[in-house]
């Protein structure tokens, strides 16, 4: 099995010609788009977090590239199975930026009713399932999604997101297996950042690569640069074509970076040296599409400076709506789960509003 990097686009911005994909220019533009609206919302989630305005945070600093560029590649009828650093790909699905930003506020607009992290955060209408804090729990499920729906005749794909520390969990060797083994139309989609918080994917493995596992399992397993969205894009197409065509999954290794913290509960500083940081940060995915849309004529400083402004005031208008909206009502405590409410739980609920009640009184 080959240990090549795919790779379109340089850090420079300079590209391959003939392994260009062939994209419309405002297509590229969305892609680019959703980039630099995914980090500006990361970046301002993460001072929300600081400003202690949300409660919790995980950023994707630095990993834009590899979640949209891969989400891109399918069809709106597939289905997503994230870890909790994909918040592009909602965005790229059409979510709108309020419902998300609503998530973060975990307010009473909030899909999830204040019941999720405010990473893990699910979408039916755009087939993006809810992430879980669990680590690699989405990867079986993903296989369980695909072959469900090819026993119904649905011909969908299903793709699942982990980073390089899931690949220690046994539901990686759970879901490869059973997905090798049955040829589920998954792709499993690794964001290698090189850090499972503290932990270097250097004492993850011993194998030369995670994309050299998918051998094991009796199917391919290819690398690329996922600092390249359109590297990204065509590897990914590729592998949900193969899937969509009844020849099985790929194990896809997208080598990035974290730039910034795990979570907001992390300080990276503590483990790894700012030299490393500083040498990925040159390798940034959305500086180098940039680049390389300049370089086709595609874009300039005059749009850079009107998609900033205009995502600034997107980004300002939705954290202002939201934290004009309160909590989910106390009802919803007790609602989704039965059709008809236990006597003893509504009990217990008017015992808690009663006690809510009085504690407004008092101050």
């Amino acid at each position: 099995m080959s240990l090549e990097i795919a790779q379109i686009i340089k850090p420079t911005g300079d590209y391959v010609e003939k392994s260009e994909p062939s994209l419309p220019k405002e297509e590229l533009k969305r892609i680019y788009r959703t980039m630099v609206l995914t980090r500006q919302l990361d970046i301002r989630a993460l001072q929300l977090q600081r400003q202690g305005r949300i409660n919790f945070y995980i950023g994707c600093l630095g990993q834009e590239a590899a979640h949209i560029g891969s989400a891109y590649a399918l069809k709106k009828e597939d289905w997503i199975f994230p870890a909790y650093r994909e918040m592009g790909v909602v965005l790229l699905r059409g979510l709108p930026i309020q419902k998300l930003v609503d998530q973060f506020y975990a307010n009473a607009n909030d899909l999830n009713k204040g019941r999720q992290l405010a990473n893990l955060f699910g979408a039916k209408e755009i087939n993006f399932v809810a992430g879980s804090a669990p680590i690699s729990t989405q990867i079986p499920h993903a296989v369980g999604a695909a072959m469900a729906a090819r026993i119904l005749g649905d011909p969908i794909v299903t793709l699942a997101y982990f980073g390089d520390g899931a690949t220690s969990e046994n539901d990686f060797h759970a879901g490869m297996n059973f997905a090798g083994v049955f040829k589920a139309p998954t792709v499993f989609f690794c964001q290698n950042n090189h850090w499972a918080i503290s932990v270097p994917v250097t004492r993850q493995t011993a194998s030369q690569s995670i994309a050299i596992k998918a051998e094991a399992y009796g199917f391919p397993g290819v690398r690329v640069d996922g600092n390249d969205v359109l590297a990204v894009y065509a590897t990914t197409r590729q592998a949900v074509e193969r899937a969509r065509a009844g020849e099985g999954p790929t194990l896809i290794e997208a080598l990035t970076y974290r730039l910034g913290p795990h979570s907001s509960a992390d300080d990276p500083k503590r483990y790894r040296n700012e030299q490393e940081v500083e040498e990925w940060r040159k390798r940034d995915g959305i500086a180098r599409f940039r680049r390389y849309l300049e370089k086709k004529g595609i874009w300039d400083e005059a749009q850079e400076q009107k998609l900033l402004a205009d995502v600034e005031n997107e980004i300002n208008a939705a954290i202002q709506n939201a934290e004009r909206v309160g909590p989910p009502p106390l009802t919803s405590l007790i609602t989704d789960v039965y059709a008809e409410i236990p006597p003893m739980l509504q009990e217990e609920f008017n015992e808690l509003e009663s006690s809510h009640r009085e504690g407004h009184t008092e101050s």
